[in-house]
């Protein structure tokens, strides 16, 4: 508990920033009605089918962690109806941008969580999963953060359980370190087997990728994207 008594929101996977300009009073308003809808609840039982969550009948589920201000997430769960999408975004900033484009265009295929994404996959069931992307995460570039970094043994666990065999983790960054990090800890973890198929691929955007705002401006400033795909053994 913090010193007003109410619920520590300290986690294990979680060290960026919570928040960042004050919102407008119509993404507030949209954010709390929002989370309301499509707010996953942690506290309810494990579910036992996550296809249930959904308003709508849906024959996979995917997982976005920090999904940013959402634009990759609402081009797939609009472009792709018949799969569930739960979106992870601690960011209010980020949420509150979500929470008010699905306001105006409701997604009868999308659920999401605002907090730290490992007690949403200590939530979900094993073998639940069809896909989980992590796109453009906080790279933490100083040496003495690496530990930080949201790719690491402990997550590659969680990931490791909650995804069907033959499941896809997808992992994109501009940072070159992070892209090496993530090979590493993917091959030492042995769970994952990396595709790729000839010496280009991994700079090959995802097949039907919208781009995000992030990626827009690493290019400009000379990074080079990576595109990594991970198939769960």
């Amino acid at each position: 508990m913090d010193p007003k008594g109410r619920p520590s929101r300290a986690t294990e996977g979680f060290f960026g920033r919570r928040r960042g300009k004050t919102i407008r009073p119509q993404q507030a308003a949209a954010l709390e009605s929002g989370l309301g809808t499509y707010g996953l609840d942690l506290s309810a039982a494990q579910p036992a089918d996550l296809r249930k969550l959904f308003k709508a009948d849906v024959s996979a589920v995917r997982l976005e962690i920090g999904f940013g201000g959402g634009e990759h997430l609402l081009h797939r769960a609009t472009g792709a109806p018949g799969t569930g999408f739960i979106g992870v975004e601690p960011f209010v900033n980020g949420m509150a941008k979500l929470m008010k484009a699905v306001n105006e265009k409701p997604l009868a295929n999308l659920r999401v969580h605002d907090d730290d994404a490992t007690r949403l996959l200590d939530w979900l069931p094993q073998a639940s999963l069809d896909g989980i992307d992590l796109l453009y995460p906080d790279p933490w570039p100083k040496k003495k953060h690496w530990k930080r970094r949201f790719v690491g043994p402990s997550n590659l666990d969680r990931f490791a359980k909650v995804l069907k065999s033959g499941g896809k983790f997808r992992f994109a960054s501009d940072i070159d370190s992070y892209v090496n990090w993530t090979l590493l800890n993917c091959r030492a973890h042995g769970a994952f087997a990396w595709q790729a198929q000839d010496a280009a691929d991994w700079h090959r955007p995802y097949e039907g990728w919208p781009g995000t705002r992030y990626e827009a401006k690493a290019i400009r400033e000379g990074r080079r994207p990576a595109y990594l795909t991970f198939i769960r053994k």
